[in-house]
């Protein structure tokens, strides 16, 4: 349960209380803002209205100020990639409370236009002028909105994939691509039920017939975000299998694959290796005229098996440690492998921690850059490069946190 509190017009409310809905009504009518709690003095908030549902939000770039144990608290953005696309490729409108975002990728297609190159990857990094988030940096953006990269000790044990995609879509519910809502431009598989699977065909069937098209029209694209089951062979290219949608499939052209898995031999690797850990996949696709989908562009995320992204063997072992912590993990958005980040701030030591891998690879640019981040942030730092060192012990806990 939330411990947040908001104080609004002389009252104090917190998430658990009967008024909690009438306040948020209120606070969104009214000009004066509601004030977390968690410093003195407080911080204000704005309220957004989605459909009939209101949220109280953070105001942008406000994150870092809160206290590391209040809902809203998020690390300074410069410790992630976020810090490279906020303010550009995402904007946040808090009078009306819609955050707008600005997407690499194309949401449709031109007769004959060829399929572009992978996105979330080294090389499509390059080319981003960092004002456009890339195929991986839209789903680890969802991620954290979700509140999917926190973890605290409470919440072991009840993270499966009907809270992973609930979480991402509330996410998504509030997000605007070039005036459309982005809940209208994607698609997360329902969970997989016996008993409902005809009522779930039929929504997946009529969401897919509404993409297809005549050959000489443009093809509308959406963007799937799924859990990869498998990359199963086709009489040509490949067919992706995702979880949860066991009678149905995704084609890919063989040049797709290849590069699919030039970029993200890594990930596929891991997840192989290491049981229990997720395979994610954000992908465009469309329906051509025969009504079978089919990807254009693709991305893989790996997550452990608390849903959390990871991106090496060192990495998930540091994850392992800290299962009984409270923590934000850093994502890399748009940011290539060269550029240092956070791996994971440590929410629950005073100041918040920044837990940084160094790899065994860097150079002296990487190094200055790295000792630069530590300087300017206001958080503590450590360092672990496991080619060099055993890991070391990590930061104890606040007492109030342990």
């Amino acid at each position: 349960m939330s411990n947040a509190s908001y104080l609004f017009r002389g009252v104090v409310y917190r998430p658990d209380d009967a008024a909690f809905a009438s306040f948020l009504n209120n606070a969104h009518n009214e000009p004066d803002r509601p004030v977390c709690q968690c410093r003195t003095p407080g911080l204000e908030m704005y309220v957004a209205k989605v459909g009939t549902q209101h949220y109280i939000k953070r105001m942008p770039n406000t994150g870092g100020l809160h206290h590391p144990e209040c809902d809203s608290y998020e690390p300074p953005p410069e410790l992630s990639g976020l810090g490279e696309v906020a303010g550009s490729a995402i904007q946040t409108n808090t009078k009306d409370g819609i955050t707008t975002l600005k997407f690499d990728f194309a949401l449709s297609k031109g007769a004959g236009r060829a399929a572009p190159a992978t996105t979330g990857a080294e090389k499509s990094t390059v080319k981003s002028d960092g004002k456009k988030l890339t195929l991986r940096g839209a789903l680890h953006y969802l991620i954290d909105q979700a509140g999917l990269s926190r973890w605290s000790p409470a919440m072991a044990g009840k993270r499966n994939w009907y809270i992973f995609r609930k979480y991402l879509l509330e996410a998504a519910a509030d997000k605007a691509v070039k005036g459309n809502a982005l809940g209208n431009n994607l698609f997360v598989p329902e969970s997989f039920s016996l008993e409902r699977k005809s009522e779930i065909n039929q929504r997946r069937n009529e969401l897919f017939a509404q993409l297809k098209v005549s050959e000489r029209s443009a093809r509308k694209l959406m963007i799937l975000v799924a859990e990869v089951k498998e990359f199963a062979p086709a009489r040509f290219g490949k067919k992706l299998i995702v979880k949860h949608m066991p009678d149905s499939f995704f084609m890919l052209d063989d040049a797709l694959y290849k590069r699919l898995d030039k970029r993200f031999h890594a990930e596929m690797a891991l997840w192989s290796a290491h049981e229990g850990s997720h395979l994610m996949i954000a992908a465009t696709f469309g329906v051509g005229p025969e009504g079978i989908a089919g990807l254009e562009e693709a991305s893989l995320v790996l997550t452990n098996e608390n849903w959390i992204p990871y991106e090496t063997t060192d990495e998930k072992e540091l994850l392992n440690a800290l299962n009984g912590r409270r923590y934000v993990k850093g994502l890399r958005y748009n940011l290539p492998s060269t550029k240092p980040l956070a791996s994971v701030v440590l929410a629950d030591t005073e100041p918040p921690t920044a837990l940084y891998i160094i790899p065994s690879d860097v150079d002296e640019a990487f190094t200055e850059e790295l000792e630069t981040l530590q300087q300017e942030s206001n958080v503590a730092s450590w360092n672990w490069a496991p080619a060099n060192e055993p890991m070391p012990p990590l930061p104890a806990p606040r007492s109030s946190a342990a």
